[in-house]
Protein backbone atom coordinates (compact mmCIF):
# COMPACT_ATOMS: atom_id res chain seq x y z
CA UNK A 1 0.00 0.00 0.00
CA UNK A 2 1.71 3.24 -1.41
CA UNK A 3 1.72 5.67 1.57
CA UNK A 4 -0.42 8.90 0.72
CA UNK A 5 2.06 12.06 -0.59
CA UNK A 6 2.02 15.28 1.69
CA UNK A 7 0.60 18.45 0.72
CA UNK A 8 2.71 20.69 -0.87
CA UNK A 9 0.69 23.54 1.33
CA UNK A 10 2.23 21.90 4.38
CA UNK A 11 5.73 20.85 3.18
CA UNK A 12 6.59 23.78 2.41
CA UNK A 13 5.93 25.75 5.43
CA UNK A 14 7.77 22.73 7.57
CA UNK A 15 10.52 22.55 5.30
CA UNK A 16 11.07 26.76 6.03
CA UNK A 17 10.42 25.78 9.60
CA UNK A 18 13.41 23.55 9.64
CA UNK A 19 15.12 25.88 7.90
CA UNK A 20 14.73 28.51 10.44
CA UNK A 21 16.05 26.85 12.89
CA UNK A 22 19.48 24.71 11.43
CA UNK A 23 20.19 27.77 9.59
CA UNK A 24 21.84 30.36 12.59
CA UNK A 25 23.15 26.72 13.71
CA UNK A 26 25.25 26.25 10.35
CA UNK A 27 25.88 29.76 10.14
CA UNK A 28 27.76 29.16 13.48
CA UNK A 29 29.71 26.17 12.35
CA UNK A 30 30.75 28.17 9.02
CA UNK A 31 31.70 31.34 10.75
CA UNK A 32 33.71 29.17 13.27
CA UNK A 33 37.70 29.94 13.16
CA UNK A 34 38.64 26.54 13.44
CA UNK A 35 42.47 27.18 12.84
CA UNK A 36 42.70 29.04 16.46
CA UNK A 37 39.67 26.74 17.90
CA UNK A 38 42.17 24.93 20.43
CA UNK A 39 43.82 27.33 21.45
CA UNK A 40 40.97 30.05 21.89
CA UNK A 41 39.65 26.99 23.86
CA UNK A 42 42.59 26.54 26.24
CA UNK A 43 42.06 30.39 27.60
CA UNK A 44 41.96 30.43 31.57
CA UNK A 45 38.97 32.62 31.14
CA UNK A 46 36.51 29.76 28.75
CA UNK A 47 37.86 27.55 31.01
CA UNK A 48 36.44 29.21 33.97
CA UNK A 49 33.44 30.35 32.23
CA UNK A 50 32.33 26.56 31.08
CA UNK A 51 33.56 25.50 34.67
CA UNK A 52 30.72 28.24 36.42
CA UNK A 53 28.08 27.59 33.90
CA UNK A 54 28.14 23.42 34.27
CA UNK A 55 28.68 23.81 38.30
CA UNK A 56 26.01 26.27 38.58
CA UNK A 57 23.14 24.61 35.69
CA UNK A 58 23.77 21.47 37.92
CA UNK A 59 22.98 22.68 41.62
CA UNK A 60 20.28 24.90 40.24
CA UNK A 61 18.46 21.85 38.47
CA UNK A 62 19.45 20.04 42.21
CA UNK A 63 17.26 22.79 43.62
CA UNK A 64 14.54 22.35 41.15
CA UNK A 65 14.05 18.74 42.03
CA UNK A 66 14.10 19.10 45.37
CA UNK A 67 11.30 22.08 45.15
CA UNK A 68 9.67 21.38 41.85
CA UNK A 69 8.88 17.38 42.98
CA UNK A 70 6.85 18.20 45.64
CA UNK A 71 5.13 20.91 43.90
CA UNK A 72 3.98 19.32 40.82
CA UNK A 73 2.96 16.54 42.95
CA UNK A 74 0.82 18.84 45.11
CA UNK A 75 -0.35 20.12 41.57
CA UNK A 76 -1.20 16.77 40.47
CA UNK A 77 -2.61 14.86 43.01
CA UNK A 78 -3.91 17.32 46.02
CA UNK A 79 -7.21 19.09 46.12
CA UNK A 80 -7.10 22.62 46.93
CA UNK A 81 -8.72 26.24 46.41
CA UNK A 82 -6.67 28.13 43.82
CA UNK A 83 -4.64 25.21 42.17
CA UNK A 84 -5.61 26.94 38.85
CA UNK A 85 -4.07 29.70 40.20
CA UNK A 86 -0.98 28.36 41.22
CA UNK A 87 -0.31 26.45 38.40
CA UNK A 88 -0.61 29.26 36.32
CA UNK A 89 1.68 31.04 38.80
CA UNK A 90 4.60 28.17 38.55
CA UNK A 91 4.57 28.66 34.78
CA UNK A 92 4.63 32.64 34.93
CA UNK A 93 8.74 32.21 34.44
CA UNK A 94 8.54 30.75 31.42
CA UNK A 95 6.27 33.66 29.36
CA UNK A 96 7.57 36.44 31.87
CA UNK A 97 11.21 38.69 30.40
CA UNK A 98 14.04 36.92 31.93
CA UNK A 99 15.69 40.62 32.68
CA UNK A 100 11.88 41.14 34.88
CA UNK A 101 12.88 37.69 36.58
CA UNK A 102 16.27 39.49 37.98
CA UNK A 103 14.61 42.33 38.70
CA UNK A 104 12.31 40.53 40.67
CA UNK A 105 14.73 38.49 42.49
CA UNK A 106 16.52 41.73 43.31
CA UNK A 107 13.59 43.20 44.97
CA UNK A 108 12.84 40.21 46.73
CA UNK A 109 17.03 38.63 48.01
CA UNK A 110 18.81 41.76 47.13
CA UNK A 111 20.40 43.06 50.44
CA UNK A 112 17.26 45.46 51.06
CA UNK A 113 14.67 43.91 49.54
CA UNK A 114 12.14 41.54 51.39
CA UNK A 115 13.93 38.62 52.08
CA UNK A 116 17.12 39.65 51.62
CA UNK A 117 16.94 42.19 54.91
CA UNK A 118 16.49 39.30 56.78
CA UNK A 119 19.06 36.75 55.32
CA UNK A 120 21.87 39.82 55.65
CA UNK A 121 21.05 40.63 59.05
CA UNK A 122 20.48 37.72 60.73
CA UNK A 123 22.78 35.05 58.75
CA UNK A 124 24.85 37.77 57.25
CA UNK A 125 24.36 36.35 53.46
CA UNK A 126 23.85 38.62 50.39
CA UNK A 127 22.88 36.69 47.34
CA UNK A 128 22.80 39.45 44.79
CA UNK A 129 26.69 39.22 42.57
CA UNK A 130 27.67 35.63 43.98
CA UNK A 131 27.88 32.37 42.25
CA UNK A 132 24.65 31.36 44.68
CA UNK A 133 22.65 34.37 43.13
CA UNK A 134 23.50 33.13 39.62
CA UNK A 135 22.23 29.45 41.14
CA UNK A 136 19.30 31.18 42.29
CA UNK A 137 18.35 33.27 39.00
CA UNK A 138 19.09 29.81 37.00
CA UNK A 139 16.83 27.79 39.13
CA UNK A 140 14.19 30.54 38.71
CA UNK A 141 13.76 30.73 35.39
CA UNK A 142 14.00 26.52 34.80
CA UNK A 143 12.01 25.56 37.69
CA UNK A 144 8.82 25.35 36.13
CA UNK A 145 9.89 23.25 32.85
CA UNK A 146 10.26 20.52 35.51
CA UNK A 147 7.57 21.10 37.42
CA UNK A 148 5.21 20.73 34.19
CA UNK A 149 7.28 17.53 33.37
CA UNK A 150 6.90 16.07 36.45
CA UNK A 151 2.98 17.29 36.78
CA UNK A 152 2.21 15.52 33.37
CA UNK A 153 4.03 12.31 34.41
CA UNK A 154 1.82 12.12 37.69
CA UNK A 155 -1.39 12.23 35.37
CA UNK A 156 -0.33 9.97 33.68
CA UNK A 157 1.01 7.11 35.96
CA UNK A 158 -1.28 4.68 36.91
CA UNK A 159 -3.17 5.20 40.49
CA UNK A 160 -4.11 1.79 41.15
CA UNK A 161 0.19 0.72 41.67
CA UNK A 162 -0.20 3.15 44.76
CA UNK A 163 -3.49 2.44 45.84
CA UNK A 164 -2.74 -1.46 46.20
CA UNK A 165 0.37 -0.59 47.83
CA UNK A 166 -1.55 1.79 50.11
CA UNK A 167 -4.29 -1.62 50.68
CA UNK A 168 -0.56 -3.42 52.02
CA UNK A 169 0.00 -0.75 54.76
CA UNK A 170 2.32 1.44 53.75
CA UNK A 171 2.17 5.06 54.47
CA UNK A 172 1.97 8.10 51.32
CA UNK A 173 5.89 8.63 52.10
CA UNK A 174 6.68 5.08 51.12
CA UNK A 175 4.28 5.20 48.36
CA UNK A 176 5.55 7.95 47.01
CA UNK A 177 9.11 7.13 47.41
CA UNK A 178 8.70 3.24 46.41
CA UNK A 179 6.49 3.07 44.09
CA UNK A 180 5.17 6.97 42.89
CA UNK A 181 9.14 7.90 41.63
CA UNK A 182 9.93 4.49 39.88
CA UNK A 183 7.04 5.09 38.11
CA UNK A 184 7.57 8.84 37.26
CA UNK A 185 11.32 8.84 36.72
CA UNK A 186 11.26 8.96 32.78
CA UNK A 187 9.17 12.31 33.36
CA UNK A 188 11.33 13.71 36.27
CA UNK A 189 14.20 12.91 34.33
CA UNK A 190 13.35 14.37 30.97
CA UNK A 191 12.10 17.21 33.14
CA UNK A 192 15.58 17.59 34.95
CA UNK A 193 16.99 17.68 31.25
CA UNK A 194 15.45 20.30 30.07
CA UNK A 195 15.89 22.00 33.63
CA UNK A 196 19.42 22.10 33.04
CA UNK A 197 19.54 22.88 29.51
CA UNK A 198 17.69 26.16 30.15
CA UNK A 199 19.72 26.52 33.17
CA UNK A 200 22.63 26.07 31.20
CA UNK A 201 21.67 28.85 28.92
CA UNK A 202 20.38 31.36 31.14
CA UNK A 203 21.63 34.83 30.75
CA UNK A 204 18.76 37.72 31.15
CA UNK A 205 18.16 37.02 34.93
CA UNK A 206 21.87 35.78 35.55
CA UNK A 207 23.08 39.37 34.20
CA UNK A 208 20.73 41.29 36.38
CA UNK A 209 20.19 39.47 39.47
CA UNK A 210 24.22 38.62 39.64
CA UNK A 211 26.11 40.37 37.59
CA UNK A 212 29.10 39.58 35.06
CA UNK A 213 32.23 38.98 37.51
CA UNK A 214 34.69 36.73 35.84
CA UNK A 215 35.98 33.96 38.02
CA UNK A 216 32.58 34.34 40.34
CA UNK A 217 29.23 34.69 38.01
CA UNK A 218 30.31 34.97 34.91
CA UNK A 219 28.45 31.94 32.94
CA UNK A 220 29.22 31.07 29.56
CA UNK A 221 26.37 33.08 27.91
CA UNK A 222 27.54 36.12 29.81
CA UNK A 223 31.12 35.75 28.70
CA UNK A 224 29.64 35.41 25.04
CA UNK A 225 28.07 38.82 25.34
CA UNK A 226 30.53 39.90 26.80
CA UNK A 227 32.97 38.99 23.51
CA UNK A 228 30.72 39.43 21.15
CA UNK A 229 31.36 43.31 21.55
CA UNK A 230 35.49 42.85 21.65
CA UNK A 231 36.14 40.05 19.80
CA UNK A 232 33.45 37.96 17.97
CA UNK A 233 35.33 34.81 16.64
CA UNK A 234 35.67 34.65 20.57
CA UNK A 235 32.24 34.60 21.08
CA UNK A 236 31.68 32.19 18.10
CA UNK A 237 33.94 29.87 19.69
CA UNK A 238 32.03 29.94 23.29
CA UNK A 239 28.77 29.45 21.31
CA UNK A 240 30.39 26.37 19.55
CA UNK A 241 31.30 24.91 23.35
CA UNK A 242 27.83 26.12 24.55
CA UNK A 243 26.23 24.27 21.83
CA UNK A 244 28.33 21.29 21.86
CA UNK A 245 27.83 20.55 25.52
CA UNK A 246 24.11 21.11 25.61
CA UNK A 247 23.65 18.74 22.01
CA UNK A 248 25.71 16.15 23.76
CA UNK A 249 23.90 16.11 26.82
CA UNK A 250 20.49 15.83 25.48
CA UNK A 251 21.50 13.07 23.36
CA UNK A 252 23.11 11.34 25.71
CA UNK A 253 20.08 11.69 28.30
CA UNK A 254 17.73 10.53 26.05
CA UNK A 255 19.37 7.28 24.26
CA UNK A 256 19.81 6.73 27.69
CA UNK A 257 16.46 7.38 29.74
CA UNK A 258 14.12 8.91 27.73
CA UNK A 259 13.59 6.92 24.59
Amino acid sequence: MRSARPPWVLVVPALLGLAFLVLPLAGLLAEAPWSTLPARLARPQVLEALRLSLVTATLATALCLVLGVPLAWLLARAEFRGRAVVRALVTVPLVLPPVVGGVALLLVFGRRGLVGQWLDQWFGVSLPFTSAGVVLAEAFVAMPFLVISVEGALRAADLRYEEAARTLGASRLTVFRRVTLPLIAPGVVAGAVLCWARALGEFGATITFAGNFPGRTQTMPLAVYLALETDPEAAIVLSLVLLAVSVAVLASLRERWIS
